[in-house]
């Protein structure tokens, strides 16, 4: 076996070991939000639930979004592109400069209070990894507003169950 190879295997078992969940077969293509308008999107976001993600631990999770000139979406953490100005609610993520963009599909957003975002990795066409965010503007989001946006995820083929709730508390003392 090639090193490419034992370094792939040995990252789908640490993946798979850390909450991460292996589907087979391609993404889902899940409908974005109609009509995305980037700039009302800008802003504070707070994470209220998420599935499981490698990458991202800790508590009082948040993103604050900003417009640069050029058109790009600055975060925290990397740059947001519109990979379609037909479909602005789907946008390509990187966090590293020289590694290739992430999907951040926007499934749904009223601007103010919510949003629904989901992503989606491809391996070989064999099988995938996704994510979801549920997002609101404040810590806390009604737990109608969760409910209902459960169902869409669950609509898009998303495993709800496999959800872990955000921990928000005690962050504004910390800022």
């Amino acid at each position: 076996l090639n090193v490419a190879c034992v370094l792939f295997v040995l990252s789908l078992a640490a993946a798979a070991a850390d909450g991460q969940a292996l589907h087979l077969g391609r993404c889902p293509q899940p409908p974005v939000q109609e009509d995305f308008n980037v700039t009302k999107y800008m802003g504070t976001w707070y994470e209220i639930e998420k599935l499981p993600a490698l990458f991202e631990r800790g508590k009082c999770n948040q993103a604050t979004y900003s417009l640069l000139a050029d058109g790009t979406i600055n975060s925290i953490d990397g740059i947001a592109k519109v990979k379609d100005p037909s479909q602005p609610a789907i946008l390509g993520v990187s966090f590293f400069k020289g590694f290739p963009d992430g999907p951040y599909w926007v499934l749904s957003t009223d601007y103010q209070s919510y949003a629904l975002v989901y992503s989606c990795n491809d391996y070989f066409g064999l099988f995938h990894v996704d994510y979801a965010w549920i997002l609101a503007r404040a810590r806390l989001l009604p737990a109608d507003d969760v409910s209902r946006l459960h169902d869409e995820l669950t609509a898009a083929g998303v495993n709800v169950n496999r959800l872990t709730v955000s921990d928000q508390t005690g962050c504004d003392v910390m800022a």
